[in-house]
């Protein structure tokens, strides 16, 4: 023990506590409760034993009843289209933007500087936003849709079961647009520009160059892209407290907030922990996927 206070005070274990220190803060700060909540899920924990060690063991019948409730198909169905809807709308906007702010014009860092505030917003707040933005009576979303002929009456995006989870989506979208933005961006700058001159010389046209030069060269940062959004996109609870809160009639609940609403409404921990650790599930999975990205970037 001497030795290392000795070392960390002449310099020579700097570096050692530069890493050290961060990783056992990291350690107790996530990787405890990880374990905490894994284990809970294989045990029987109501809102009496949560204080107490002594809980009975139940095996996977937590996982067992929890996929034969009712509403677990049709909350997982919505998880599904919440995560695909929200990251196919946030590339393919961001995309759109990524290749519009990489011609040069006057005044395009100001612009992309401004669609960054999205991302740097808090979630409650970029919520809160929505859900004015998104009001049934006086929302500007609806006038907008009424005054450009889409819609002949208001829809009350909240309170509708057809349309509450959509309006998460929307908000989730907006909300991670620029974020794919900058991300394709730096993609884009990397592809060579003799490629597409060399291409443009022999007669491509720009689909041609598109397909056959962008989207190849890019192939590694849209895979971690995408893995990055698979992330994000279930780990996003705010909106849906703000906007829906699951509601009505839990049309526009997912996973991550069933999760929140099995424990601290509930009061059924055991159960709010088995969703979290499936969740967890297809998180590592994304990102051991974005991992492999990555590395093929290196690499390339």
């Amino acid at each position: 023990m001497k030795r290392i206070v000795a070392s960390m005070i002449d310099g020579r274990g700097f570096d050692l506590g530069l890493v050290g220190v961060p990783l056992i803060f990291l350690l107790l700060l996530s990787g405890l409760p990880l374990v905490y909540n894994v284990v809970m899920s294989f045990q029987q924990v109501d809102m009496f034993s949560l204080g107490s060690f002594n809980r009975p063991f139940v095996g996977f019948q937590n996982y067992i009843d929890l996929m034969a409730q009712p509403e677990t198909w049709p909350i997982l169905g919505d998880t599904a289209i919440f995560v695909v809807s929200s990251i196919a709308g946030q590339f393919l906007l961001g995309f759109g933007l990524a290749l519009f702010f990489g011609v040069d014009f006057p005044g395009a860092s100001w612009l992309r500087g401004l669609f960054l505030v999205s991302w740097v917003m808090p979630g409650l707040v970029v919520g809160a936003t929505w859900n004015w933005i998104l009001s049934g009576d006086f929302g500007v979303f609806n006038y907008i849709l009424r005054e450009s002929g889409v819609l002949s009456a208001n829809i009350f995006w909240q309170s509708d079961p057809r349309y509450a989870l959509w309006a998460v989506i929307i908000a989730n979208i907006w909300l991670g647009t620029s974020f794919n933005m900058i991300l394709l961006s730096v993609g884009l700058s990397a592809i060579p520009k003799d490629l597409y001159e060399a291409a443009e010389l022999d007669g491509a046209t720009v689909l041609q160059r598109f397909f056959t030069i962008t989207l190849p060269m890019m192939r590694s940062s849209i895979g971690a892209l995408i893995s990055l959004g698979l992330i994000f996109t279930l780990q996003q609870f705010d909106l849906f407290a703000a906007i829906t809160s699951g509601g009505p009639a839990n049309s526009s609940n997912v996973a991550q907030y069933w999760a929140w609403d099995l424990s601290f409404r509930q009061y059924d921990f055991a159960k709010g922990a088995t969703v979290s650790v499936i969740m967890i599930v297809f998180v590592v999975f994304a990102a051991l996927v974005y991992v492999r990205s990555t590395r093929h970037e290196v690499r390339g």
